[in-house]
């Protein structure tokens, strides 16, 4: 059965933020210190500003409330460390899917393959160098999380357990993109559900399952403590993606630091535009396969492709299917019998994650 220490003493997610901000400043200076060679010392800040540029850290505040949900106590550095590392399989993440998705701006700066293109004007194809550094740069995260996490001073029985979860992590986010590929652009949309188990492989498990299971094995969780686990995070990791598809098309860029436009330019088959058209009577379905997946579209045809999705009801589908998810899990947390300050953590980061606004 699931462990239930309780533990009173509120859980301050920002302090896990602050420690997280502090290891990893410490592991791309010496990675920066260590660099073979200017190159190497350069992609090193350039992980480091995209990093630093923004981002809510909730995969390390999980990973820490995995720790505190299998009874786990304080913050020691090892848990700390890797926790952290799951920010530069972040920052690989972002990078590698700027680059499909030839994104212009990520966390309100030029996408990083953009950002290249510019620093090497004077080479002969800046835009392919651009590209094809952006990618060698984020295998550097990728590996560098990796590092991060063999050399946080776990110890060896607890890392032997940690690295299935971590296995398994990067192979459902390949899966999840590699389905994303596939459906964006073609000309008829996939089914709901294939569009929600994209979101499940691409953003539940990575973003919410994952994390909790990490921290939890790291203290020694049983069996029993990750399905309960898994019972909050998928459906809350599918209402992040699900808030994320609205926010890519009705978010204030302001916020989001990203276009919202570049999802109807791309034409991805997200649960609104599947929704969309599934919904939408004859006219408005026509309007909306002429301007769905069309890179040229201008601001207006853009506002005229909101108004049409929003005639359908889809937005509000979606809310809905947030809803209903954040209850779901929600029900699963109390159900779960953790130590209250973890569920009380959980909770709002429930809250939170699947009513933002960036």
């Amino acid at each position: 059965m699931i462990r239930s220490t309780d533990m009173k003493a509120p859980i301050c997610l920002d302090r896990v933020s602050a420690q997280t901000e502090r290891v990893l400043g410490a592991f791309l200076a010496g990675q920066a210190r260590a660099a073979i060679g200017p190159e190497q010392e350069s992609a090193a800040r350039d992980i480091g500003g995209l990093i630093a540029a923004g981002g809510k850290r909730i995969r390390p505040q999980l990973c820490v409330l995995g720790w505190y949900a299998a009874g786990g106590e304080g913050e020691p550095d090892a848990l700390v460390k890797a926790a952290a590392s799951l920010e530069l399989f972040h920052a690989f993440a972002l990078i590698h899917d700027d680059v499909m998705d030839d994104s212009a701006l990520r966390r309100s700066r030029p996408a990083l393959h953009r950002a290249l293109a510019d620093r090497h004007r004077s080479h002969t194809d800046p835009v392919r160098l651009g590209v094809n550094a952006a990618i060698l740069i984020g295998d550097l995260a990728f590996a560098w999380s990796q590092q991060m996490l063999h050399t946080a001073g776990l110890a060896p029985g607890r890392l032997a357990a940690a690295l299935p979860v971590v296995d398994a992590m990067h192979s459902e986010v390949m899966y999840g993109q590699y389905l994303d590929l596939l459906a964006t652009g073609t000309e008829e949309p996939p089914e709901l559900d294939r569009v929600l188990a994209v979101a499940r492989f691409k953003t539940a498990t990575y973003t919410v399952e994952r994390p909790l299971h990490l921290g939890a094995v790291l203290a020694g969780a049983d069996p029993d403590l990750l399905t309960a686990l898994s019972k909050f995070a998928v459906p809350i990791g599918e209402a992040f993606q699900l808030r994320d598809d609205l926010l890519g098309v009705y978010g204030d860029p302001a916020a989001t630091g990203k276009p919202c436009s570049d999802d109807l330019r791309d034409g991805k088959h997200t649960a609104l535009t599947v929704l969309a058209l599934q919904h939408a009577d004859p006219t408005s379905r026509a309007g909306l396969r002429q301007l769905l997946g069309r890179p040229d579209l201008d601001d207006g045809e853009t506002d005229r492709l909101r108004r049409l999705i929003r005639a359908t009801g889809a937005p509000h589908l979606v809310e809905q299917m947030i809803d209903d998810r954040r209850a779901q899990a929600l029900g699963a947390l109390q159900a779960a019998g953790l130590p209250s300050a973890a569920t009380a953590a959980l909770e709002a980061i429930a809250r939170s994650a699947t009513g933002r606004i960036r």
